[in-house]
């Protein structure tokens, strides 16, 4: 029914969370090695209406004119929300008609530096933003940004945006071990946190193949180091935390993807279309079926592919 929304999705993080996707798949200003949606296939800093403003707005009203049940409707998908220039329209819509629901941002931060962004997004409640490196050479390897994406800027645009926010930002870390983990890169991070003065920091790392078989994922005891170090209000969301808790989290739909699975190995592409669900959600539920030890992810020529531990003829 849905072309822009999708789930309402378990997270850990925000709980019972409605997904809002502003950009077609993988358009975004980053193009990071551990992204678990695959490689960016539109690399760019430009913002326009990527999706029309009209259609989000229509489903938005049907979905919630039931008064659904939700902690957050979380402005995310496979790809920046921020390129989206109508994103500060659909908060005003969303706060006018459906003041009850809070607003989430996940980003990746890049475009705070932007002149009007922080107006755009005044009406949202918590923002997310990621920042993995803050020298620029990290930076690079790492995220392999748009080229007219500079490091420093993108620190200067999070601390300008974090002094006049009235919400709160949980700024994400995501550690990969050999690239982002030493002892300067940390203090370098350290030295950043400090200066944007997030509400939180929450370190991550990689918990299923990247875009790039060769990142590996930091370890607990690296995390915790890295925790302490920062010398801020910091905690590790990495994978030590079950999905199946959640509310939201629908047995239906992970014995679904299982079934496929065990039927042959299949990417996120794969499942996606099958299932006729966005990349986000059944990434939540792949994540939780690798954490158990029930499936197995194996990065091949066309991608990752997913397999069952258990295969049905």
């Amino acid at each position: 029914m849905y072309k822009h929304l999708f789930g309402p999705v378990p997270s850990r993080r925000l709980g019972i969370s409605l997904g809002v996707d502003l950009v077609p798949h993988k358009t975004c200003s980053l193009n990071c090695i551990y992204c678990e949606c695959g490689r960016t296939t539109r690399l760019t800093l430009e913002r326009k209406e990527y999706v029309p403003t009209n259609a989000i707005l229509s489903e938005l009203n049907e979905f919630l004119k039931d008064n659904p049940e939700l902690a957050y409707i979380t402005f995310s998908g496979a790809g920046e929300p921020t390129l989206h220039s109508e994103i500060g329209a659909i908060t005003r819509f969303i706060k006018k008609e459906f003041p009850q629901y809070k607003l989430a941002l996940i980003t990746n931060g890049t475009l705070f530096f932007l002149p009007g962004l922080a107006e755009e997004l005044k009406h949202v409640d918590l923002v997310l933003p990621s920042l993995d490196a803050a020298s620029e050479e990290v930076f690079r390897k790492m995220n392999h940004p748009d080229r007219d994406l500079k490091i420093e800027r993108i620190i200067e645009g999070l601390t300008g945006f974090q002094k006049n926010y009235k919400g709160q930002m949980w700024l994400e870390v995501f550690i990969i071990q050999g690239i982002n983990d030493t002892e300067n890169e940390i203090k370098l991070l350290r030295e950043a946190i400090h200066r944007i003065q997030p509400t939180r920091v929450q370190l991550n790392t990689l918990d299923r193949p990247g875009t790039d078989n060769r990142v590996k994922p930091a370890t607990e005891e690296t995390l915790q180091k890295i925790a302490g170090f920062l010398d801020w209000d910091t905690e590790i969301i990495a994978k030590f935390t079950s999905r199946i808790q959640i509310a939201a989290y629908n047995a239906d739909v992970e014995n679904t993807i299982l079934q496929l699975i065990k039927r042959r190995p299949c990417t996120l592409d794969d499942l996606c279309s099958t299932l006729g669900k966005h990349h986000n959600e059944v990434n939540k539920y792949l994540g939780t079926l690798l954490n158990q030890n029930i499936i197995i992810a194996k990065v091949m020529e066309r991608g990752v592919f997913f397999e069952s531990l258990k295969r049905e003829i």
